[in-house]
């Protein structure tokens, strides 16, 4: 079982999650789904990383905890995946969010949740346990997976600009395990980002 955090907004965390979907096909992992958000992370910053003043990253990951409250796990999995589809591949803003809870196959005014502050505190525990297992030097993705002594490999990232498919994402799975279980591993970076690349998905 491999522990997924995630904010919708992030479109690199985006494409790590749609890695993932292509490890559980190569290897013996399935993912498990969890809200983190960048607007708690950021809280009380003097800047804005983000460039969202007003708050609006709270809506998705709001919609997003009440969707695996009321509907589930697997309920949240569609979610993302149809966040994913409307906002980063097809580039809506989120006045759609009816529409990706209707491509979800769940009910659109769940939408209306977002503008409410009923889960914000389910956002924050939620946030709080992926965050807890680094540290909140890091951002979105945060995995975890328990290691061949049973101990927890969690590891932020790790971030992609194209999405690895077949044994490929195997071997970036088993190479990041491998990295991330070193003891005292702390951080590996590649060559300057690109931006993401979304004309690859099936």
């Amino acid at each position: 079982m491999a522990d997924f955090w995630f904010d919708p907004a992030c479109p690199y965390t985006w494409i790590t999650s749609r890695w993932m979907l292509e490890v559980e096909k190569v290897r013996p992992v399935t993912v498990r789904w969890h809200v983190m958000s960048l607007s708690v992370l950021n809280e009380g910053r003097d800047d804005d990383p983000e460039g969202d003043p007003e708050g609006y990253l709270w809506v998705p990951v709001r919609i997003c905890v009440a969707a695996e409250r009321r509907y589930g796990q697997q309920a949240l999995a569609r979610l993302y995946t149809a966040l994913g589809n409307r906002f980063h591949v097809g580039s809506a803003d989120w006045h759609a969010l009816p529409d990706a809870l209707s491509d979800a196959g769940l009910p659109p005014e769940l939408a209306e949740v977002g503008m409410s502050t009923d889960h914000d505190d389910a956002v924050r525990a939620s946030h709080a346990e992926g965050i807890g297992l680094i540290g909140d030097h890091v951002g979105t993705p945060v995995i975890s997976v328990a290691g061949a002594d049973g101990k927890r490999i969690s590891f932020f990232g790790p971030v992609v600009s194209r999405i690895p498919r077949g044994e490929q994402a195997g071997r970036l799975w088993d190479g990041t395990l491998l990295v991330a279980g070193v003891p005292g591993f702390h951080e590996l970076k590649g060559t300057p980002h690109e931006e993401p690349v979304f004309d690859d998905l099936e």
